[in-house]
């Protein structure tokens, strides 16, 4: 799957949140400054070109969707970032934000009951 730069991010993010927009009710969800209309519109046909989006006629406008959902982008991300900064182990990823954000013991206990419900599931 193809990466994302973080302005494309920030549009497939309302765009997730949303479900279905046009450009200006994407421009309408995000935070001041707001960006130009054009500079909105030329990202959301790189996201199209890059096959994360499509849209549908409406009117003289466009209603743009996401074609991939944020589950499948954040999963296939995750997996990049453990395959590229610790060779691929999950476990020396959590073992790293461990050290690095100082988790709580609730923190830890929270992780390891998502642990065992997804090997139940």
């Amino acid at each position: 799957m193809k990466t994302l730069t973080t302005a494309e991010e920030e549009i497939m993010q309302h765009l997730w949140t949303l479900e279905e927009a046009s450009v200006a009710q994407v421009i309408e969800e995000m935070p001041e400054p707001k960006p130009a209309y054009n500079t909105v519109s030329t990202i959301v046909r790189i996201l199209e070109n890059k096959g994360f989006v499509d849209y549908r006629k409406q009117g003289r406008g466009h209603i743009y969707f996401p074609l991939i959902s944020k589950q499948e982008y954040s999963s296939a991300t995750a997996k990049k970032f453990a395959a590229n900064y610790f060779k691929g182990s999950y476990k020396s990823m959590v073992s790293f934000f461990m050290k690095q954000e100082d988790l709580s013991v609730q923190d830890l206990e929270d992780l390891l009951e998502e642990i065992d419900k997804n090997k139940k599931s």
